[in-house]
């Protein structure tokens, strides 16, 4: 029977918050705020280090995040939700694995001279592991490795991409990162490397239990929410979203909940919600986690921040100004040698408090980004990704 416990918006923000992070400093390790995090977006690298950065202990900076991928090794960097390039917990890489490669894979958007057979993708990603077990290429010479291993048609230059050609394997790239048979290694001068992650190999797909699992965290972190929402989140199809939340139901794994009059779904006993709503200022960077994940969306960016802080209603495009939970203005900091210009234009008066907040918020920016910061309140006058 579905539960009758009612989730208000301000509960949920809340607890989202003290979870994400946002609330306060995290403890533990870089990887475990990571974790928490369920992966940091790292189109923008550096965007990737100021979102962990500024969730972690005091004292930790940029330079930590990076030791945390290239020298220990707790951090991998490689394809995670969306296809878009994230950071995640090399511990938990064989979840991410069963997971993502479990996701069903839509039509492909190139003409039927462009698109690879599932055979052929198959092969190319077994390629791929097979090229970078033990070693750090560049692109061009996976490319090559690729081809010999599969035939001269992996290396067509028939994909349109960024006014360019790329061979026809590069389709499935992101495929091998599900897999867990490719991930990026240290850059090789001004080229980006590819490599094997250490200890893994195709993952395969470890049964329901390893996809409720996935589930579970994902609602630990952001519940309640939609299959819908979970679905956007993943960039998954949405039926296959709802039949999965079915199944997980039946089994007892999630439990219905009333979200502000909508049906949603938590873990199965994590019903427990704080009273109150968000308390603090916090600024978040491109495309980070709590905004991306955050959902309803309305309800996140409530009012003129709809318009203001979205780009035709997809989040991360512009930094934001958390205020007690939700979004309330925007940012942008510019860099000069050792200082860094912090310039944040809220949408809403800020009290005395929440303004010294924002102070201390800049200043920990500047921490992270090993700098030293000034706090500038006025108009952004810079767009989308700038």
């Amino acid at each position: 029977m579905a539960s009758t416990e009612r989730i208000t918006w301000d509960a949920a923000s809340a607890r989202r918050a003290e979870r994400q992070f946002p609330a306060g400093p995290a403890a533990g390790g870089v990887a475990d705020v990571v974790a928490a995090m369920r992966g940091a977006h790292a189109q923008v690298l550096s965007a990737a280090e100021l979102s962990i950065g500024l969730r972690a202990a005091r004292g930790v900076t940029r330079a930590d995040v990076r030791s945390a991928l290239w020298d220990a090794r707790s951090l991998v960097k490689t394809y995670g939700p969306r296809g878009t390039l994230h950071l995640l917990p090399a511990r938990e890489l064989p979840l991410w694995s069963a997971a993502l490669t479990a996701v069903p894979v839509g039509p492909s958007p190139f003409p039927p001279d462009v698109r690879l057979t599932d055979e052929q993708a198959g092969q190319v990603v077994t390629a791929i592991g097979d090229a970078l077990d033990g070693r750090c290429l560049t692109l061009d010479e996976l490319t090559e490795e690729v081809v010999a291993r599969t035939g001269p048609w992996a290396g067509d230059r028939v994909m349109p991409a960024f006014q360019d050609m790329w061979p026809r394997w590069r389709q499935v790239m992101h495929r091998a990162g599900w897999a867990g048979t490719l991930c990026f290694g240290p850059n090789r001068g001004r080229k980006a490397t590819y490599t094997r992650p250490v200890g893994a190999g195709p993952v395969e797909a470890e049964g329901q239990g390893a996809l409720f699992d996935f589930v579970r965290r994902y609602l630990h972190a952001y519940g309640p929410v939609t299959p819908a929402h979970f679905a956007r989140w993943l960039a998954a199809p949405a039926g296959w979203a709802a039949d999965l939340f079915g199944r997980m139901a039946a089994a007892g794994a999630v439990e219905e909940v009333d979200f502000e009059g909508t049906p949603a779904w938590v873990a199965a006993g994590d019903t427990e919600f704080p009273e109150g709503p968000a308390r603090g200022v916090r600024l978040l960077p491109y495309f980070d986690a709590y905004v991306i994940a955050g959902q309803p969306r309305e309800r996140l960016f409530p009012g003129e921040a709809y318009r203001r802080a979205l780009a035709g209603g997809q989040a991360g495009n512009h930094p934001v100004l958390l205020v007690d939970g939700v979004v309330a203005g925007v940012w942008h900091q510019r860099r000069r040698g050792r200082r860094t210009t912090v310039t944040v234009e809220p949408l809403v008066r800020l009290t005395a408090r929440q303004r010294r907040e924002l102070g201390e918020e800049a200043e920990r920016v500047g921490e992270v980004l090993e700098a030293t910061a000034e706090l500038v309140l006025g108009k952004v006058e810079v767009g989308p990704h700038a």
